[in-house]
């Protein structure tokens, strides 16, 4: 565990160890949940399919390619949960692949109407 103060800055950074040196590493979405074990329930979305949710999140530019950098405010869930854990989902693509989902951002998706 990490012990932190309410509103306290976390800085998070995740890297890619390969021997390919033309990739390139994407936060495509990341949820905190109170239970380890459950992040479909009580959930909170930090990033979620590119967008920023959360107003204190911050991506961090890094040098590197291969590193993803972000950092956000500790919150609590109510202040009835002792933790919050982190859930994320990164997506590895070629460098200069402007079509791949890394160079996409922020992808909305927008529910159909079926219809009658």
């Amino acid at each position: 565990p990490y012990y932190v103060d309410l509103n306290q800055r976390l800085f998070l950074q995740a890297s890619l160890h390969s021997s390919d040196q033309n990739l390139t590493l994407f936060v495509d979405t990341c949820i905190a949940s109170p239970d380890p074990n459950n992040f479909k329930t009580l959930t909170y979305n930090l990033i979620r399919s590119g967008c920023i949710k959360d107003s204190t999140y911050d991506p961090i530019n890094s040098s590197r390619s291969d590193v993803a950098r972000f950092a956000f405010n500790a919150f609590s869930f109510v202040h009835r949960y002792p933790s919050v854990y982190l859930q994320c989902e990164l997506v590895v693509c070629q460098e200069k692949d402007y079509s791949s989902r890394c160079y996409q951002g922020c992808i909305n998706r927008f529910k159909r109407d079926v219809g009658s």
